[in-house]
C-alpha cells in the first residue's frame, strides 16, 4: 500500500512516499537492508559531531527481547507493532563526551538520525512508524539504559502488510487521508507569528 503525500509544492519523491502504517507484514527484513538503516543514521548531522544517538534493536526471531519491547508500548501501539519484524528504541546521550556538559540538542540530533533511517527505509521499500506511546521507565529498566542516557522513541520497521489481514480499525487508520498544517501556520517572516508570503 502506498500513500504519497499530496504536497502543495514539489518535494523529493522519497519524502512524498514516506508514511507510517500500522499494518505491517511479519516478513523478515534482508540483512543488507537492515544494515543500510544503521548506516544512514550514522551519517546524520549533530551538534559538535557528538552523534548522541544509540539504537536498541529487537527482532521477532528473538522472542525474549521482542516481548520486552512490546511490553514497553502502550496497549494500542503493541496491538499493531507486534506484527513488525523489527522494533527499535532510540536513545539520547544527555551530555557531550568532549566536555561533560549537558547536550540540550541531543533529542534534536537523535531525531535527525532517525529521519535519516526512516528515509533510507523508504528508499529500500520498507516502512517505519515512530511512537511516543511507550513507558520510558520500563524501557530504561528492561534494556539497562544508564541514567546518562534517555529513551526517546520506539520505532517499528518492516514491510507494509496486507490490509485484508488487519482489523477494521487498522484498515481505516491506514486508509485515512494524510493531512498537514498549512505553511502559513508555522513558517514565519522576520518574527514569530508573521506568515511568510510567497516563500520570502
Amino acid at each position: 500500500m502506498e500513500k504519497a503525500a499530496p504536497a502543495d509544492q514539489p518535494i523529493h519523491e522519497l519524502l512524498r512516499q514516506r508514511w507510517s502504517p500500522v499494518i505491517f507484514s511479519p516478513r523478515a527484513i534482508e540483512p543488507e537492508k537492515r544494515q543500510s538503516l544503521w548506516e544512514a543514521a550514522r551519517w546524520a548531522p549533530s551538534s559538535y559531531n557528538a552523534q548522541p544517538w544509540s539504537f536498541i534493536v529487537v527482532n521477532r526471531d528473538n522472542p525474549e527481547y521482542f516481548e520486552k519491547f512490546l511490553s514497553c508500548l502502550v496497549p494500542k501501539n503493541a496491538e499493531w507493532a507486534q506484527s513488525a519484524p523489527i522494533g527499535i528504541l532510540s536513545v539520547a546521550a544527555l551530555t557531550f563526551e568532549h566536555n561533560g556538559k549537558p547536550n540540550r540538542h541531543a533529542f534534536h540530533d537523535v531525531g535527525l538520525a532517525v529521519e535519516n533511517m526512516v528515509i533510507q527505509a523508504t528508499a529500500v521499500g520498507l516502512c517505519a512508524h515512530q511512537m511516543a506511546g511507550f513507558d520510558v521507565d520500563q524501557a530504561r529498566r528492561l534494556f539497562h539504559i544508564p541514567p546518562t542516557h534517555e529513551p526517546v522513541a520506539a520505532i517499528a520497521v518492516g514491510y507494509a502488510g496486507d490490509p485484508a489481514s488487519a482489523s477494521d480499525e487498522h484498515r481505516q487508520r491506514d486508509a485515512g487521508p494524510r493531512v498537514r498544517k498549512p505553511l502559513a501556520s508555522f513558517v514565519f517572516a522576520g518574527e514569530f507569528g508573521q506568515p511568510l508570503r510567497d516563500g520570502r
